[in-house]
């Protein structure tokens, strides 16, 4: 195990689509070996793309845990970097193991299952169902987002970071 370990994950979401060379997996790689070399334990979805960035990252710096949440529809796209496999049959009781394991999380550019996870942690915050934690969002790609609900409702915006 990382001899610096904090007992502290972070739980980070993000696109199946990059692949290694893309600027968002390379994003997503140097994102999991600095959180990993500074004593966090990373989880993703543990699938492809960010998520094979995450835990190929985390494997290259020394984790031994390496922790995906996966659907058992898509069990042959989990990456071979995960040795902590938690494998969810429906898609909302796996955004909620993901938001349980993590005591922060990183947003980073995504699609629609990005756009469901980031709406579920930040309503699951702002409503109480979940205790206060941070959510980071790399990059000005969810900006307009975060923006666009900030003019038009009243929600605690100190939970999201840009």
């Amino acid at each position: 195990m990382n001899k610096k370990f904090r007992g502290t994950r972070i739980t980070i979401f993000g696109s199946a689509m990059p692949f290694e060379g893309d600027k968002e997996y390379e994003t997503a790689y140097n994102l999991g070996r600095l959180l990993t070399l500074n004593g966090f334990e990373v989880v993703s979805g543990g699938a492809e793309g960010t998520m094979d960035a995450i835990s190929k990252a985390a494997f290259d710096a020394g984790a031994e845990i390496i922790t995906g949440v996966t659907l058992k529809q898509f069990a042959d796209c989990t990456n071979k970097y995960v040795n902590n496999n938690i494998e969810c049959d429906e898609l909302f009781v796996r955004i909620e193991k993901l938001m349980e394991l993590g005591d922060a999380y990183v947003v980073l550019p995504g699609g629609t299952g990005t756009l469901l996870e980031l709406s579920a942690v930040w309503e699951y915050i702002n409503k109480g169902f979940s205790e206060h934690k941070s959510i980071v969002c790399i990059g000005e790609f969810w900006k307009p987002l975060v923006d666009l609900v900030d003019n038009r409702m009243i929600f605690d915006l100190s939970l999201i970071h840009i």
